[in-house]
């Protein structure tokens, strides 16, 4: 048997927080590599030091853990913890794969055999992005092999040679289950009908204004909103006897919640946080049989509403007017259309294909898509 080349991971992504995009490439590509996924740091007073924990897929998870008072030099910190842990894995030979070029200030000194870097966020549209970040960014890209983008408003910014265009896929054997009525949940079995659902981050992207309109001007339509609230202030988030936070869920429980709900809905704020992203929730909305109503995500119209697979909404009127007319069940012709446009857009071949690139790389064959 060939001994697994070794990967190790950084990412700004808590691996158990939402299982999206890097969770379903990074355990797929598990099955030819030895993963390290490498975590932000938590800061505590109690104690420091690395956690380590195994994921079914075989990917190793480590959480750096550092003393508060040592966030100034988390750097030089960072960069002595992954040496000692290099080390202790007898990993001579290695390659690096980055979600943040945050990690790219810890791990420039060493010697990777290939840098992959999969950009799914256009940093210079964040608040809280240093000029430091994007100077990283910039050295992250410039000394990558390979780099991957994941909407194509984000390749059209960063467009160079070795720069390559892969969406978000869909895990559809999961996602259909849902068009088959699952038996109910306990914290959703007693929500009336019409139900509206949601299911995602809510963050900074979530437009929180066109939920509080809609709820309010349709009350007895039901909005079930479903994933952690990170980053704002939960006060923010309207609260109206038709809106129910069910928080967070395993994806493996996603398609029961999914199954019984009318029509999925993508409410977020069309802003400098969403101009380059691209909601994996799109297709997997989709692949569960649901009619979908998005504001206007530029990923999202180019994508799938121009092919009229999304209802596009720019305020509250809009949404329910799109609504009334999605309420009716979808058709078997409609299910047919997403279903031959989502066909082979899978994270299996994603996953294959970002392989191949990086393969290609280090026999320098890497040419421009």
């Amino acid at each position: 048997m060939l001994e697994k080349n070794n990967l190790i991971v950084f990412s700004h992504l808590r691996w158990d927080l939402v299982y999206q995009r890097p969770q379903h490439i990074i355990s797929r590509i598990a099955k030819a590599y030895n993963v390290l996924y490498v975590e932000e740091p938590v800061f505590s007073d109690l104690k420091k030091g690395v956690e380590m924990s195994l994921d079914k897929s075989g990917v190793i998870v480590i959480t750096p853990i550092l003393n508060k008072n040592d966030k100034e030099r988390a750097t030089i910190t960072l960069a002595h913890l992954l040496e000692l842990l290099l080390m202790s894995l007898n990993f001579s030979s290695y390659s690096f794969w980055y979600y943040t070029p945050t990690a790219y200030s810890f791990t420039k000194h060493l010697h990777p055999s290939t840098i992959i870097y999969d950009c799914i966020d256009e940093l210079s549209t964040s608040k809280n992005t240093s000029v430091d970040l994007l100077e990283l960014e910039s050295e992250l890209i410039a000394a990558s092999s390979v780099v991957f983008t994941s909407c194509r408003s984000l390749y059209n910014l960063k467009k160079r040679e070795n720069i390559h265009y892969f969406p978000d896929s869909v895990d559809k054997q999961h996602f259909s289950k849902a068009r088959l009525l699952q038996a109910g949940v306990s914290d959703q079995l007693n929500i009336p009908f019409h139900r509206f659902g949601f299911f995602g981050v809510i963050d900074e992207q979530f437009d929180a204004n066109l939920l509080r309109d809609v709820a309010r001007k349709r009350p007895s339509w039901q909005f079930i909103i479903i994933g952690p609230v990170i980053n704002i202030d939960e006060e923010v988030l309207p609260r109206d006897t038709n809106i129910h936070y069910l928080g967070a869920k395993q994806y493996e429980e996603l398609p029961v919640y999914i199954s019984s709900w009318d029509v999925a809905f993508l409410p977020l704020a069309c802003n400098e946080f969403t101009r380059y992203t691209s909601p994996t929730k799109t297709a997997e909305c989709l692949t569960a049989g649901k009619p979908v109503i998005s504001t206007a995500i530029e990923d999202v119209v180019d994508s799938y509403a121009d092919l009229g697979l999304v209802h596009i909404v720019n305020d509250a009127e809009e949404f329910i007017q799109s609504g009334e007319t999605l309420l009716i069940p979808p058709s078997s012709a409609s299910l047919d259309k997403v279903d031959a446009y989502l066909n082979g857009n899978t994270w299996d071949r994603t996953s294959q294909e970002m392989q191949r690139l990086i393969a290609d790389s280090l026999k320098g064959k890497v040419s421009a898509i």
